[in-house]
């Protein structure tokens, strides 16, 4: 590929870092317990994968999206603060569509002890 090329496609990869508010709603918040099947602290935002029991006791899958790795590092996140198994309480952003999706702001232990220091909305 020439540089020419590579220049006319520079547009539109620049543009493909989304803004927090096109899939979160930063006015509604919503707070899920649930068992950590994984947690991904990977580039460019992390993911928590939550079983929720719901209101009738159904299970359901949650995607938690956090922010980068290197700024949840400076509010004291880490990769081994949720491992598979552990019960976690998450506050966060829900997603505009009203999917299983949230954008996390906190989490604690059931008992409401915070793991680590809460994320922004719009922090990145």
């Amino acid at each position: 590929m020439t540089i020419l090329g590579l220049l006319a496609m520079a547009p539109p990869l620049a543009g493909a870092h989304h803004s927090f508010a096109v899939h979160y709603d930063p006015d509604k918040t919503r707070v899920i317990e649930g068992v950590a099947k994984t947690f991904r602290f990977t580039n460019p935002h992390g993911i928590l994968i939550l079983e929720v029991a719901n209101d009738t006791g159904e299970v359901e899958t949650w995607t938690v999206e956090t922010t980068s790795p290197t700024f949840m590092r400076r509010r004291g996140w880490s990769q081994e603060m949720i491992r598979p198994g552990d019960v976690v309480r998450v506050d966060g952003y829900v997603s505009r569509d009203g999917s299983h999706l949230m954008r996390i702001r906190s989490v604690s232990r059931p008992d409401g002890t915070p793991l680590a220091r809460p994320i922004e909305a719009g922090d990145d």
